[in-house]
């Protein structure tokens, strides 16, 4: 079925939000005009004219946006339709959390840096504000007026305090008395109770009072923190609810049994809120003797960063919701009120509790590659019959666990190195690292303890490897290590032979899952030497070091496609056939940019699949004419990252770790890794067509900023190339 989705309109300040469908959805941010600059020295075009690249952080915000689009496709099911409008409030917190919290940092020290769009911080907030407040009041509009009735015609139900049956309020009563009161702390505002300091993120109240106290203090306000040990929804007990699947709010018990946390008082009113503060943690690389003792004290002060945003009840009056913004130091344009719960994320927790399969996407089983079917026994000699590649979710992600398991347990595996940046501190893969230490394998970890969110779980992972006898690396200390590798060495007729797993994304299983990407299982002896030459400069120190077939970052991953690039503008030149096509989660590196306009303009047709931010801009004229920028926003995250350069019919294609960013190419380190099977690289080749000829799920980028959702023209076959590849790879259930 083709996409025809349901979009909200941009309301008048005049009119009430209403929900118009349109035949084509279009996204803009910043309608910025893009003329021609001229150097004035020789008339060339000046490729460094701010007007030709878009903000980094109007890009990031415009992706999140997209995300929210996909609650309005009815083409998903109704349950994954809610989870992507539960992902927008997820990524949009993040958002402040740490790109809004930057942008506020720069300009609270006055070291305002404009990139090569010439945006200074002061003008990217103020667009931000501006955008976030139309996109959260689409979101709460689209929930409230369309998702929620929806649901409720499915027997799903969020009720309200004045929905609530006799018997429902009694049971509400009674859990408030036997498990919310007991808990609760009130915080009386007065000179001995000055404002207490909140969490970032949790649900509080703003209580107003009337009367006096049993000291004889006037009523006037309180803060009620709402009790953190406590779930934010909770599903009714059945014989209460005429069938289906019912919740109730934390919120609404408090907001209903408010006056029995203030006994002998009036309250007059009580309104959610909550505060979302800077969650970016500030690690000195260069003042750090011990990473993991600096992390394990920064994240108990990331709970308390400074105030970025705050989110009130739409129906909290204006003086309680300026005397809050004036206690966290923020402004109106900080202040975001809302038409229910203040933090939809907690909504999540219902999907998990609701059985109705008929609501989700339909179920599938991840396939496996011909050579793993075919071969029943020992991993090690699928991989030596020539190399693998796992395409997740379409492919399994077992194979990988499988290998790290047998490696564990054959006797002849004597050494096993391993990047690990977000996978969880109980998983197959790290169960199988401590059975392998534990079974006197040598096993060397690099942990990057400083994964965004994650920087807990590693820590925890790291104290389990220590303990199993795995040596473990915590990297380098002023580059993140964001490889995915692995490399393993097998004692076979009387010598070492070496096997590598290298991967676009982490070793997480359920991640796996939900993301797009490329894994390759080999036994080539170029690659796995690269590979072990990686893990040296890791945990080691020495010079750097050649690769024979790898890429790597800081080092040579960007000068590399930086000559790829102009050897393809080179050959366009030369009047010979010149293609690119990459396909990665976001460019913004002004370097690549320029190089990819410059080959624009020699003649080189250039493809980019960029799933989020792009500061590039497709389609100038002189300068990007040549250029294609699509957008693949789906069922899974598209997080694959491939290179495919033309090269004259001898064609090249890699697959990375990194985005075209400055942070991967420069601060952190990455591998980019290329198919030398012909067989693999023609079905990456394939797969990249897959991308370009989708019709149902892309977003094509115009040079003014607009995503346009492509769809299929009169009489064209619809292509969703998430279809397609599970077709293809995975066996469906249905």
């Amino acid at each position: 079925m083709a996409i025809k989705p349901e979009v909200l309109s941009q309301p008048d300040t005049n009119t009430p939000t209403v929900l118009v469908v349109t035949p084509r959805a279009t996204l803009r941010i910043n309608q910025s005009k893009s003329g021609v600059r001229r150097r004035k020295s020789d008339d060339s075009i000046d490729l460094d004219a701010p007007d030709l690249y878009f903000n980094r952080e109007l890009s990031h915000l415009q992706f999140n946006i997209r995300v929210l689009e996909q609650s309005l496709d009815s083409s998903h099911p109704l349950l994954n339709r809610l989870f992507f409008l539960l992902i927008f409030s997820s990524n949009l917190d993040e958002f402040f959390e740490i790109r809004v919290a930057g942008l506020r940092h720069q300009v609270a020290i006055d070291r305002e840096k404009s990139a090569a769009d010439g945006m200074r911080p002061t003008e990217i907030l103020k667009e931000i504000s501006r955008l976030c407040h139309e996109q959260v009041e689409r979101q709460y509009a689209l929930l409230n007026e369309v998702l929620i009735p929806a649901m409720e015609a499915e027997k799903i139900r969020f009720i309200r305090r004045n929905q609530w049956t006799k018997e429902q309020a009694a049971w509400v009563e009674a859990f408030f008395n036997n498990e919310i009161l007991p808990v609760t702390s009130p915080i009386g505002l007065d000179p001995s109770h000055p404002f207490p300091r909140l969490v970032n993120k949790s649900l509080n109240f703003i209580v107003s009072l009337e009367g006096k106290d049993a000291f004889g203090r006037e009523g006037g306000l309180a803060i009620l923190p709402a009790p953190r040990s406590l779930p934010r929804l909770l599903r009714l007990p059945d014989e209460l609810c005429d069938g289906g699947d019912n919740f109730v709010f934390l919120s609404s018990m408090i907001h209903a049994h408010a006056k029995s946390l203030f006994p002998g008082m009036k309250v007059k009113g009580c309104y959610q809120f909550r505060l979302t503060r800077n969650a970016d943690l500030a690690v000195n690389s260069e003042e750090v003797s011990d990473l993991a003792s600096a992390l394990r004290g920064e994240l108990l002060s990331r709970h308390y960063g400074d105030a970025v945003r705050l989110e009130v009840a739409d129906n909290c009056p204006a003086e309680l919701a300026n005397f809050l913004l004036k206690q966290f130091s923020l402004t109106e344009e900080e202040l975001y009120c809302v038409n229910g719960p203040v933090n939809l994320n907690r909504l999540m927790a219902a999907m998990g509790q609701i059985d109705r399969p008929d609501l989700h996407y339909k179920p599938f089983t991840s396939g496996l590659p011909k050579p793993l079917r075919k071969e029943a026994g020992s991993i090690f000699n699928a991989i030596r019959q020539g190399d693998l590649l796992l395409h997740h979710p379409f492919e399994s992600f077992s194979p990988v666990e499988d290998l790290l398991r047998e490696a564990a347990n054959d006797p002849d595996v004597v050494a096993i190195k391993q990047t690990l940046y977000r996978t969880g501190a109980d998983s197959n893969i790290v169960n199988a690292l401590v059975e392998a230490a534990r079974n006197g394998k040598e096993v060397t970890v690099v942990i990057e303890l400083r994964a965004r969110f994650d920087e807990a779980d590693n820590l925890t992972l790291a104290s389990r490897l220590q303990e199993a006898g795995a040596i473990v690396i915590y990297g380098v200390v002023a580059y993140k290590t964001h490889a995915k590798m692995m490399h393993l060495l097998r004692r076979e007729q009387g010598s070492l032979k070496p096997y590598a797993h290298l991967s676009t994304g982490n070793y997480h299983a359920k991640t796996a899952r939900l993301y797009t990407d490329y894994g390759l299982l080999t036994a080539n002896q170029d690659i796995c030497d690269d590979v072990h030459k990686v893990f040296l400069q890791l945990c080691g120190m020495g010079q750097v070091l050649n690769m024979r077939k790898l890429l790597h970052a800081p080092f040579t991953l960007h000068k590399k496609i930086l000559e790829m690039i102009d050897r393809e503008t080179e050959l366009a030149i030369a009047g010979k056939k010149a293609r690119i096509i990459i396909k990665v989660n976001a460019i913004t590196e002004p370097k690549l940019i320029k190089a990819l306009y410059r080959a624009s303009q020699a003649g080189v047709e250039i493809d980019l699949i960029v799933r989020g931010i792009c500061c590039l801009k497709p389609g100038i004229a002189e300068v990007s004419e040549n250029i294609r920028v699509r957008s693949i926003i789906g069922r899974f995250l598209e997080h694959t990252r491939v290179f495919n350069f033309y090269n004259d019919g001898k064609e090249d294609i890699y697959c990375a770790s990194a985005d075209l960013m400055e942070r991967n190419l420069f601060h952190r380190v990455e591998t980019c890794f290329p198919l030398l099977d012909s067989r693999l690289a023609n079905r990456v080749r394939k797969d990249l067509k897959t991308y370009l000829l989708d019709n149902c799920q892309s977003w094509e980028l115009q040079s003014d900023g607009q995503y346009l959702l492509n769809s299929p023209a009169e009489g064209e076959a619809e292509v969703s190339v998430q279809e397609t590849l599970l077709d293809a790879y995975a066996e469906k259930l249905n």
